[in-house]
């Protein structure tokens, strides 16, 4: 060891005057697009590739469920990796494979080579979400915030509704003007964007420290037996649900199977990749879950059953069904900023499951001879619903999260809204089995009280619930104390090492 006057350091860099510019924000909106792009522009691409491919209609329903089922699967496995490997990193390999989705996908002669490029699509686009809630809470602890500027989630959750709310229409036009092999090759000039704007504005990650950037050591530090357990027993159960009201009884018992000994291996471990003490004892992100799910579960029951329902009971086409829909989607963008504008959570989550329980009393007195505009109107109130639940349940995971299982935490937080998604086509395959009627529609609408009402006591009576106050002040036990994050307001940007 070498004696004598200490070196000097070189100073470290600081963030930038303005750690929330638009140079770090837009790559992570991008990002968060895909994923809700990549799942409505297929819709009109189904009937062209059955045809193109010479396969049943009714098949082409795979290229749906692979998506949702690696998303699934991929969101909370993309949130573990970001918190061990790195956000940046990680955030660059799901845009490499959405690109080689979009490749393969536009490339692909047979209805397997489709199903396989919307695996990498819904495995590449589901990295953006966690890596961007990684990165945005991290940049805000470094800035001293306990939360980032409303703006900053909220541009978050306005890229996913926006691009939900016109995927339709854009794929509509590619189809039309470029054939259905379009809706994949969208993904190339996108990604190469995403991809050019992420490596030149998004902070590094720092270095992986040798010793534990071997692949053993790796595996232990994501907990791999854990991954592949929960990666087994969802696919089982997202497979088990869709098959729903047919019983899949051999997925069933291959759930149970694989989860019992999964819970078992999680509980033993200290650092879980599923960490079921952290999140019994974490009750705010639990309900935070729950709520996400339950009014997920109404809005998209409302866009998959509504549509059935104008399409053969009130004998509207294909397009006026959609457009029918569209204010829908152009509302819950348009509300979403303003609302997160305040980093609130309490009102939004309130707004979000009275709008529930009118838009479903509004569905049960709806009827195949009520006019256009009285449908517009219950989706334009579940419009309200989506923007509110989207702005209050974002920023109640955000503060609800342990700082370091934020990546885990957010890609959980998509996962049951995965789980409600599912749930909302199953529920509408079981009231409408013998057709889209009335009467099935005012089922439906019965489904969604319950729901409403589930979702308004989750929010109503939770004392641990987060209000935010002006002062930026928070009441949940779970959320970061602001006192850890400003000891050092002048803290250097680690993940951007001069």
């Amino acid at each position: 060891m070498k004696t004598g006057a200490p070196r000097t350091q070189s100073p470290a860099r600081e963030l930038p005057r303005k750690p929330f510019a638009w140079t770090f924000t837009v790559p992570l909106y991008v990002g968060a697009g895909l994923n809700p792009v990549n799942s409505s522009v297929i819709a009109t691409a189904l009937v062209p590739i059955a045809d193109d491919l010479h396969v049943p209609v009714g098949s082409t329903a795979v290229l749906v469920s692979s998506l949702y089922l690696a998303s699934a699967v991929a969101q909370p496995t993309a949130g573990k990796l970001a918190e061990v490997l790195g956000a940046r990193r990680v955030f660059l390999t799901g845009i490499v494979l959405v690109l080689l989705g979009g490749l393969v996908g536009g490339l692909g002669q047979n209805l397997a080579m489709l199903a396989v490029a919307r695996v990498l699509i819904g495995i590449g686009t589901s990295a953006a979400f966690p890596c961007a809630m990684v990165l945005i809470r991290r940049r805000a602890e470094w800035a001293g915030l306990q939360a980032p500027p409303g703006g900053v989630l909220g541009g978050i959750a306005v890229a996913g509704m926006a691009t939900v709310a016109v995927g339709p229409p854009i794929g509509g036009l590619l189809v039309g003007a470029a054939g259905w092999r379009s809706a994949f090759l969208i993904n190339v000039p996108v990604t190469a964007i995403a991809m050019a704007m992420a490596m030149r504005w998004l902070p590094r990650d720092p270095a992986l420290d040798r010793r534990d950037s071997g692949p053993r050591r790796i595996a232990d530090r994501i907990d791999l037996p854990g991954i592949l357990g929960f990666a087994v027993s969802m696919s089982a159960l997202v497979i088990f649900l869709m098959g729903l009201p047919r019983a899949e009884w051999i997925a069933l018992a291959v759930f149970v199977l694989v989860a019992v000994p999964t819970i078992v291996w999680e509980l033993r471990r200290s650092a879980p990749f599923f960490d079921f003490r952290g999140l019994a004892a974490n009750g705010a992100l639990a309900r935070t879950y729950l709520r996400q799910a339950l009014t997920l579960l109404g809005v998209y029951s409302v866009m998959y059953g509504m549509t059935q329902w104008m399409e053969a009971a009130h004998g509207m086409s294909t397009v006026t069904a959609g457009l029918l829909l569209l204010p829908m989607g152009a509302v819950s963008a348009l509300l979403s900023q303003p609302l997160a504008s305040r980093n609130l959570v309490r009102g939004p989550l309130i707004v979000s499951a009275v709008t529930m329980l009118l838009g479903a009393a509004g569905i049960m007195l709806l009827t195949s001879h009520s006019p256009a505009i009285a449908i517009v109107l219950v989706t334009l109130v579940f419009g309200v619903t989506s923007a509110a639940t989207t702005v209050g349940n974002q920023t109640a995971l955000y503060l609800a999260a342990p700082a370091d299982q934020i990546g885990t935490a957010s890609g959980l937080f998509r996962t049951f809204g995965y789980l409600g998604t599912i749930t909302s086509a199953v529920i509408g395959g079981i009231v409408f089995h013998d057709g889209a009627t009335d009467h099935g529609l005012h089922i439906l609408g019965l489904v969604l009280s319950a729901a409403g009402i589930a979702a308004l006591l989750l929010t109503a009576l939770d004392r641990r619930l987060m209000r935010r106050e002006p002062g930026g002040r928070s009441d949940t036990a779970g959320s970061p104390d602001p006192r850890d994050s400003r000891e050092n307001p002048h803290q250097p940007d680690q993940e951007n090492p001069s």
